[in-house]
Parts: C-alpha cells; sequence; structure tokens
C-alpha cells in the first residue's frame, strides 16, 4: 500500500526515534525531498576550517615540501571526515613554481596550531565530535606523514611555474576551486590536508575547506 504524504503546515511533527510516520509534503500535495548535502547541514554535521582574517592572509610554503601542509582536517578512530569543498584564494604570487595540493593518509596530523572547525549551522546542532579535529598554520606549519604512493591519496591539484600579479594566478586566472562530483569518505584514523606553496617566496592567501563530520556509526 502506498505511503501516505502528511501535509505540513506551520509546526512541524516530529517522530519518536524507531517509529514509522507518514511521509512529508508540501502544501500542494508534493513530496519534499531533501538532498543528501542539505540533510547533512541541517543536522549540524558540516563544519568549515578557514585559513586568513578579514585583510590579513596567511603566507604558504617555501617551496612545497613533503610532511608540511597549511591545513589538516583529523579523524581519530570512530569518526568519519567527507571533504566536498575547498577554496583557495590567492593575492600575493611573487614566487615562481606554485603548487596546490589537497590529499589524504592514515595517520593523524602530529603538529600545528589546532584550530576548531566551524558548524555551518549558525544555530548549532550537534556537537563535533570527539573524534575530530584539526590544524592551520602558515608556511607549511602543520605536519603531516610523508607522501608515498602506496598510502597517501591525491584528491586536487593546481600548478603553474610563473610569478603572477596580485589578486590572480598567473597565465589562467582561476580560483582554485574543488567540489567533488565523488568525495572521498575518510573513515579514522586520517588525515585530509591542504598543502600551498611555491618556490622564492609563499603566496599569500585565504582558504577554507568545508566537510562533513560525524561519528562513524552515524553516517556508516
Amino acid at each position: 500500500m502506498a505511503q501516505r504524504l502528511q501535509i505540513r503546515q506551520n509546526t512541524p511533527l516530529v517522530h519518536p526515534e524507531n517509529q514509522k510516520g507518514n511521509g512529508l509534503g508540501t502544501r500542494l500535495g508534493l513530496q519534499a525531498v531533501t538532498d543528501f548535502y542539505t540533510y547533512v547541514a541541517l543536522q549540524g554535521m558540516v563544519y568549515q576550517v578557514r585559513a586568513g582574517t578579514v585583510t590579513t592572509p596567511l603566507v604558504g610554503d617555501v617551496a612545497i615540501t613533503d610532511t608540511a601542509a597549511e591545513m589538516a582536517l583529523d579523524a581519530a578512530s570512530g569518526g568519519t571526515i567527507i571533504p566536498v569543498s575547498l577554496q583557495i584564494s590567492t593575492r600575493l604570487l611573487t614566487g615562481t613554481l606554485h603548487e596546490y595540493a589537497a590529499k589524504s593518509v592514515g595517520t593523524v596530523s602530529s603538529a600545528g596550531a589546532a584550530f576548531t572547525p566551524l558548524n555551518l549551522r549558525n544555530s548549532g546542532g550537534q556537537a563535533l565530535p570527539s573524534q575530530i579535529s584539526a590544524r592551520v598554520a602558515a608556511a607549511g606549519g602543520v605536519t603531516v606523514t610523508a607522501e608515498l604512493a602506496t598510502t597517501t591519496r591525491r584528491h586536487w591539484e593546481h600548478a603553474n611555474p610563473a610569478a603572477g600579479a596580485t589578486g590572480a594566478l598567473p597565465s589562467d586566472n582561476i580560483v582554485p576551486l574543488w567540489e567533488p562530483r565523488c568525495p572521498p569518505v575518510l573513515q579514522g584514523a586520517w588525515s585530509f590536508y591542504v598543502q600551498i606553496a611555491a618556490t622564492g617566496t609563499g603566496p599569500s592567501y585565504f582558504a577554507h575547506l568545508d566537510a562533513i563530520c560525524a561519528l562513524t556509526a552515524t553516517l556508516l
């Protein structure tokens, strides 16, 4: 038998856990279906890690170094992180051989200034799981495990050999943006990290990473 729709008026009906309820529909009788990303944001499970404040950017590494990163989001055992968006806005690009990358490896970061991820649900929602932590530091100040082709995943990269003017990447004039169609699902212990570097002079930048952060048992 087809399930009936419950037409929402002003106050939603909250069903207790483990009890069945009617489907939710609009006042016109159309069934309301929420996509996964909107759902987890409504649940307060999406968090942001950011670098740079107002007019004060951070400065990247010189040059890209195997175990050095600018940002890291870590999941200890029992935690899961799903990165869904990364944006880097570069400011001063006097160095050459620019290399930006997002990678992950099965060991959490071990040094760098702690950063408490910001919930994208401004009213709070669920508290950040104790299994999730983050670090942000300039000039490769976040220490991560050495990259190996057999253990480290590369999720995104951008490279350009030439220096550029303020406000734009050299030659291609793009803002590095990563919004994966199939985001990595990283169960702890695991670290997702971002490297931003150039030769000669590190690029100054603002950046932010958005990720779903939850207890593994909640998602999987």
